[in-house]
């Protein structure tokens, strides 16, 4: 399996001839998309999809309804709707998780979210969306939000140890700088690595060896 990271919340999956793009929102580079065979999108938010990049790709795309009530004519054409719990048919093993997006203010819709649970020859994959939801089955990689206005610095060190993942890449962090990230990484690094759990940052465009 080859694990690449792309800008923000974007990662794709390369594995026995599957290509598995997950979140290409604005802030991801066009290219992640190139030779996709499926596309999953957690939420509607324009930071994990947008119509350029969906359109880049003749993948079919996975995803939740309320994402498909905003795509184009032209993407809903091949888009598949699941529920969480659904267990999209990509070439590997796949389970919706999760069913709403982070609280960001009272006031505010409470959007919906699921998670992708990727099992690749054994390897679990999760990708949360914008959610801190906790599968029920053991994780091996952690795609974690680091960065975002729901999220404070101790609630993702608290997700990070409550998921138990050996290894954790951080995504979401597109709204951060250079500094700012240093300091979540290091905090995140003094509680986990006691714990025997990895950070693995990826710049854009790094692959995660597995």
């Amino acid at each position: 399996m080859r694990l690449t990271k792309f800008g923000h919340a974007c990662v794709r999956i390369e594995h026995d001839g599957q290509v598995i793009v997950i979140d290409p929102g604005v802030f991801t580079e066009p290219e992640a998309v190139d030779g996709a065979t499926a596309v999953l999108v957690t939420h509607e938010h324009p930071d994990h999809w947008e119509a350029e990049r969906l359109r880049r790709t003749d993948a079919v795309i996975e995803t939740i309804g309320a994402v498909a009530a905003q795509l184009p004519p032209d993407l809903g054409e091949r888009t598949l709707v699941h529920s969480p719990g659904g267990r999209p048919q990509i070439g590997v093993p796949t389970e919706l998780v999760g069913e709403k997006h982070a609280v960001i203010y009272r006031d505010l819709p409470h959007f919906d979210n699921s998670g992708f649970l990727l099992d690749v020859e054994g390897t679990r994959v999760f990708h949360p969306g914008d959610a801190l939801t906790i599968p029920t089955t053991p994780v091996d990689v952690l795609l974690l939000p680091v960065s975002a206005p729901w999220l404070k610095a101790s609630e993702c060190i608290d997700y990070a140890i409550a998921v138990g993942a050996p290894r954790s890449v951080p995504i979401h962090e597109a709204v951060y700088s250079e500094a700012g990230l240093g300091i979540v990484l290091s905090h995140l690094q003094r509680f986990l690595e006691p714990r025997e759990q990895e950070i693995v940052r990826l710049g854009s465009g790094e692959d995660l060896s597995i």
